[in-house]
């Protein structure tokens, strides 16, 4: 008896200092390396550390409380009503209220809401839409839908979030945010995040391996040679639609030349040689995993066809737009050969420089549940295609309806990746891929 007793206390004496080294810590400064700005793109990291919105969406897929506690839906969901959470707080110690959510969503989205009224009846928000909206929650857990307070002071964007910024950008392009002690799901772990913007991803890497760094980005095209370099990744599934979007006017208001376009693609090349294999090939707006039907859409190149299907016509030189990230630029490249095969001229330019007849684009899946995700990726784009049905064939209507326009043609289907320092501890990533930084602690933090 005695010993066993003894071998308790040993076993036990064992594991609480392993335990106790694991268990998260509070404080130190976090730093993160990006290749573009962090307030840039879909899910930005920067708006993401300040911002909430009335709903996110959880591991699931599915959209859960967030600022707004409960909501229900009537009319058809022609009319829905969220409540707020109590006793929520800007950084700055305002309280959020029903009025303050109605003027920030006002001036996010503007006339391009997907609804048509909104009103604040005392601690709620009563949404109204012309069509019903049954994705309304999904929608509004998007980066456009985050709560911001509407008289922001010079130093920046002031939310519930559980980051807050710390004055404006510092020298050499580093912006630091810190706890926010207000945050109604509590303070964060680490004291502070430091954004080191605009690094390249060889020097990312560089920093990381030397311990300057404690999270950067794996491009999905260098996902192997991570690997290889035995860094720490955290991944997710193919989750990041790369798209070509073309206009339906000009000269592509020709349904003939947008339907050759599509057909003069290679979708395999691509993958193979610029994205390294790391991507699904995809004709379909929603991945494979999601519906059982991506077959259904044709990847495979049709040279011949698109050459017919121009016909005589010469086009004037169309210009194709991408961010300027050398990866994008390569793959717009890429996309503007295979163009010429089929008789277009491309010229190719980073984004915001002119006026585009194509561009090239990152969209992120918005959910891992069929009918929201698809729903959120047509808002994405601005096309306004009510799902009623969950039915996986009304699901295959409404996509096979809006891609035959081919104003939108899916490309690849990417993962999104980031290599963690040995200090940190406890990273998970959102189903959109970005890291949970709230949660996440550094293991020499005092």
């Amino acid at each position: 008896m005695l010993r066993q007793l003894a071998i308790s206390l040993l076993l036990a004496s064992l594991v609480l200092p392993a335990t106790a080294r694991t268990r998260p810590h509070y404080g130190g400064t976090l730093r993160v390396e990006l290749e573009g700005d962090p307030w840039q793109g879909p899910n930005s990291l920067a708006r993401r550390l300040i911002l909430d919105g009335l709903t996110v969406i959880g591991p699931d897929g599915a959209a859960q409380p967030s600022l707004a506690v409960r909501w229900t839906s009537e009319n058809n969901n022609h009319r829905w009503q969220f409540w707020l959470r109590p006793g929520v707080h800007f950084s700055d110690a305002s309280p959020l209220t029903a009025n303050i959510v109605v003027t920030s969503l006002a001036s996010t989205c503007g006339t391009a809401c997907p609804w048509t009224a909104l009103r604040a009846v005392g601690s709620s928000l009563v949404f109204t839409t012309d069509a019903p909206t049954p994705n309304l929650p999904d929608l509004l857990a998007g980066d456009d839908f985050l709560i911001r307070l509407p008289a922001d002071p010079p130093s920046g964007l002031v939310g519930t979030g559980p980051f807050q910024q710390n004055g404006a950008l510092v020298a050499n392009g580093i912006q630091t945010y810190i706890d926010n002690d207000n945050c109604w799901a509590g303070r964060p772990f680490l004291d502070a995040i430091e954004v080191h913007s605009h690094r390249s991803i060889h020097d990312q890497w560089l920093d990381l391996i030397a311990g300057r760094a404690d999270l950067v980005e794996v491009p999905a095209e260098q996902l192997r040679q991570a690997q290889q370099q035995r860094l720490t990744v955290t991944s997710t599934p193919p989750i990041s639609l790369l798209a070509l979007a073309g206009a339906d006017s000009g000269t592509l208001g020709n349904p003939n030349l947008r339907t050759a376009i599509a057909l003069a693609v290679d979708r395999a090349a691509l993958s193979n040689v610029i994205f390294q294999r790391q991507g699904e090939i995809t004709a379909s707006l929603l991945p494979a995993s999601l519906t059982g039907y991506a077959f259904l859409f044709p990847a495979d190149r049709d040279l011949n066809h698109a050459r017919e299907l121009r016909g005589g016509l010469t086009p004037p030189t169309l210009t194709l737009t991408a961010d300027p990230s050398p990866t994008m630029q390569l793959a717009a490249q890429r996309l503007a050969l295979n163009l010429r095969d089929a008789g277009f001229n491309v010229q190719v330019s980073a984004t915001g420089t002119q006026h585009s007849d194509l561009a090239l684009l990152r969209l992120t899946l918005p959910s891992s549940q069929p009918q929201p995700a698809l729903a959120g990726l047509f808002h994405a784009v601005g096309a306004s295609v009510p799902l009623l049905d969950p039915d996986p064939a009304a699901l295959y209507k409404a996509e096979h309806d809006f891609l035959d326009s081919h104003t939108l043609i899916p490309l690849l289907y990417l993962p999104r990746a980031w290599a963690v320092g040995s200090r940190l501890r406890d990273l998970r990533l959102t189903p959109a891929g970005l890291p949970i930084l709230a949660d996440a602690s550094l293991q020499d933090a005092p």
